[in-house]
């Protein structure tokens, strides 16, 4: 079955991406199937009937009575803890985007109705029209929108809002702008 995806996956990526693109999958997708597999492992085992693994239940379950240990697994077992690697920067680099209530020049909108076209995207929370995307325009949609609110992740908790970010079309975060568009050619070319 794990071929068949991957030859799937493939066909699609070489359909529509440069090859290069092909070998990122297993230096980004790798570490975290073998985090998820880690996981179900841990979860699987806590489900013995013996005394010693319901003493290590109670213990969870009193942890999980907590505030910041209860929101590190639901992030865990959501998969919203996921952080790909691109690299030193904003905390929000290489994780999910929030769902964000944004306000548009058409409108509220929601930043995750943005990702259906599985598409990059381009916010830009700051100037309206201060990205030029020319050689990407045909692939990346750019939205010109506004946030009021903290932008809050389940993992790490707020992060300071960004003027821009460069969404992915699996909807994690290629690329935070802090009022210039330093770096944002190669994020766009990647």
């Amino acid at each position: 079955m794990r071929r068949t995806w991957d030859r799937s996956w493939a066909q699609v990526v070489n359909r529509t991406s440069p090859e290069s693109l092909l070998h990122t999958y297993h230096a980004e997708r790798h570490p975290v199937a073998a985090r998820v597999l880690r996981n179900t492992m841990a979860q699987v085992a806590l489900r013995r009937p013996d005394d010693r693994t319901k003493a290590l239940r109670d213990t969870m379950a009193e942890l999980l009575g907590m505030d910041e240990p209860r929101r590190r697994f639901a992030a865990m077992m959501s998969g919203l803890d996921i952080r790909y690697d691109p690299g030193e920067g904003h905390p929000l680099l290489g994780r999910r985007v929030p769902d964000l209530d944004l306000v548009t020049a058409n409108g509220p909108l929601r930043v995750f109705t943005l990702l259906h076209d599985a598409r990059p995207v381009l916010l830009n929370l700051g100037e309206p029209g201060g990205f030029g995307i020319a050689p990407w325009a045909d692939r990346v949609r750019l939205i010109d929108a506004k946030y009021v609110g903290t932008w809050e992740l389940p993992a790490i908790g707020a992060v300071t809002a960004p003027t821009a970010v460069l969404i992915r079309p699996d909807g994690h975060v290629a690329w935070v702008g802090d009022g210039t568009d330093l770096g944002l050619p190669d994020a766009l070319s990647t």
